[in-house]
């Protein structure tokens, strides 16, 4: 059943790529987020669950909004988190890394933040127990590169490129390691740290805490590791935290972020990144490239698929 799961989770992906593509460099994110957001709901209703959005869109008015329920309401019944374009500024600006994702769990799988932003670093199964959160950028670099068996210097740190993070780049940048700084996408960049062949070692810095509970889905499929804090902007987030009654320091690992046995990931590209090429239109139809993990096998799988303009899909 989970192998026919994911399967059919890339048809939901493929279809809001393929939707939001056709405005990549337009300039305008939010038509682009529409047409991903329309194509979702539209194909997740075939897919054979009876899943509850945890993590959606937060317009209440979306039909892939917090708590919705999705699918052809046949068991199981999961748990369900979706974005079905990260990073509209990329594709409003004919940047890298958007593409569209989805992960399933077990019910009361994901972990819902109280906050919109997390501090995180993300590394791949070779470095998997060795990072600390709490540790210098110094320390996890050199750690990370004993378990790769590198060099400091020839590593390649992902960082998201915000003024937030100016003290972190130059930490990085002391320690001698190389850094890829990019304007938006950090659960593709998470992915990428996390193959072998992407030229990404770890992700470092703050970022989307939905977009984080997303990537720990798609690490825990490849034994990678994952650690997180909540980052607080102002008072109406350290509030929120209070009155969740989480602490401040509070170190999250993959097992709290995603609980359960079963995980299932899929992505497809928009644009393109370290790990998927963007939506190619060609002549008669266009190419979509995906990406589809599960847990249980630690499977991956890279999806090249080839769509006809003159055969509509059918979801049902």
């Amino acid at each position: 059943m989970e192998r026919n799961l994911a399967l059919e989770l890339v048809r939901v992906t493929e279809a809001a790529a393929l939707a939001s593509a056709r405005w990549m460099g337009k300039g305008d994110g939010r038509e682009a987020d529409r047409a991903a957001c329309d194509a979702m709901a539209i194909a997740i209703k075939s897919v054979k669950i009876k899943g509850k959005i945890v993590i959606g869109e937060r317009s209440p008015e979306s039909d892939l909004s917090k708590s919705g329920i999705v699918g052809s309401g046949s068991l199981p019944e999961v748990d369900v988190a979706l974005d079905p374009l990260e990073s509209i500024d990329s594709v409003a600006g004919g940047l890298p890394n958007a593409i569209s994702a989805i992960a399933v769990v077990d019910k009361d799988g994901f972990f819902d933040s109280p906050v919109p932003y997390m501090n995180k670093i993300a590394v791949g199964p070779e470095a998997a127990g060795k990072i600390d959160i709490n540790a210098s950028p110094l320390e996890n670099l050199v750690n990370i590169a004993d378990a790769k068996r590198k060099y400091v210097e020839d590593l390649t740190v992902c960082i998201l490129n915000r003024d937030r993070h100016k003290a972190l780049i130059q930490k990085v940048r002391s320690t001698g390691a190389r850094i890829q700084l990019i304007p938006d996408g950090d659960i593709a960049a998470a992915i990428a740290a996390a193959l072998p062949g992407s030229g990404i070692d770890v992700l470092m810095g703050v970022g989307g805490s939905n977009e984080g509970v997303l990537s720990a889905a798609a690490l825990r499929c490849v034994g990678g590791d994952f650690q997180v804090q909540m980052h607080l902007r102002d008072d109406d987030d350290r509030q929120a935290l209070d009155d969740a009654k989480f602490d401040t320091g509070t170190v999250l690992g993959i097992g709290d972020l995603i609980r359960g046995g079963r995980a299932l990931f899929a992505a497809t590209g928009v644009t393109n990144s370290d790990i998927l090429q963007g939506v190619q239109y060609q002549q008669t139809g266009a190419v979509t490239h995906s990406i589809v993990m599960r847990a249980s096998s630690g499977t991956i799988r890279f999806i090249q698929a080839n769509h006809s303009f003159d055969r509509k899909p059918t979801y049902d």
